[in-house]
């Protein structure tokens, strides 16, 4: 059974960055695929990145490339979420979730198709 723990979420100001950590238990995370959703009070839990398990593919909602970057880092079990120019619409809980895959190349966006998740971290972006 895998783990994932992130952190990294906190208080930030408007047009400020923060980078989230996932850090997975086990020895075979190059074999996941992870994703980033978050989830605003009050709303449904949405896609934010996703990333294959080798790393070499990423995908991202339309309209928000160039402000998120996913990323991973196999030797450390970790996968990161690097957001920029935040605002106070950012504000969620961010979850990070992974799926076994086997295929270095494939990337999942829905929800359902993640078997693991963390208990998510607070990201709250002032005005």
């Amino acid at each position: 059974q895998v783990q994932l723990v992130e952190s990294g979420g906190g208080l930030v100001q408007a047009g400020g960055s923060l980078r989230l950590s996932c850090t997975a238990s086990g020895r075979t995370f190059s074999s996941y695929a992870m994703g980033w959703f978050r989830q605003a009070l009050g709303k449904e839990r949405e896609f934010v990145a996703a990333i294959s398990g080798s790393g070499s593919d990423t995908y991202y909602p339309a309209g928000v490339i160039g402000r998120r970057t996913i990323s991973r880092d196999n030797a450390k079990n970790t996968v990161f979420l690097q957001i920029n120019s935040l605002k106070p619409e950012d504000t969620a809980v961010y979850f990070c979730a992974g799926t076994e895959v086997g295929n270095g190349s494939i990337f999942y966006t829905k929800r359902y198709e993640y078997a693991h998740w963390g208990q998510g971290t607070q990201v709250t972006v002032s005005s």
